[in-house]
């Protein structure tokens, strides 16, 4: 049988038990922010099915495509460290949403630091009309506050 021939038999297969090739996913970039700790490295291993036992800080950014059913989520990651947040703006450019990820059980101090990072975020020209995701992380611990007590 000629490649060819066995070509046309496969495409023929293909569409009669698999109804042809799935229709191509949408994707979105979109930009994961928050402080150190809040748990955006956990967050997005869990939606990718990694394991989560051995996560350390990002430092710098990380990209990892987060798969659903209708679309395709690329999501940049960066780090929270205050060298690094400095230069988040410079990966915000063709973002088409944000997540900002905030530690509930963390210190009133660094409750109120994400709070102004928070609003920066949404004043940033290249996010403030983007649709924002406020994740309040690690509701599992004792000291966790309730969305009501980390509102903006």
């Amino acid at each position: 049988m000629s490649f060819k021939i066995f070509g046309d038999l496969l495409f023929c297969f293909r569409a009669l038990c698999c109804k042809g090739p799935p229709p191509p996913r949408p994707e979105y970039d979109v930009v994961c922010i928050g402080l150190t700790g809040s748990g955006k490295t956990s967050l997005l291993s869990r939606l990718c099915s990694e394991n989560t036992d051995n996560v350390v800080p990002t430092t710098g950014f990380s990209i990892k495509a987060v798969p659903f059913q209708n679309a395709i989520l690329n999501v940049k990651e960066l780090g929270g460290a205050d060298n690094i947040k400095k230069y988040w703006s410079r990966y915000y450019q063709g973002s088409q949403g944000v997540i900002f990820v905030l530690d509930s059980a963390s210190s009133e101090e660094d409750l109120e630091i994400a709070r102004n990072e928070l609003h920066s975020a949404l004043q940033h020209p290249q996010l403030c009309t983007l649709p924002f995701l406020i994740l309040a992380n690690h509701q599992d611990k004792p000291a966790a506050r309730s969305v009501q007590e980390v509102r903006v």
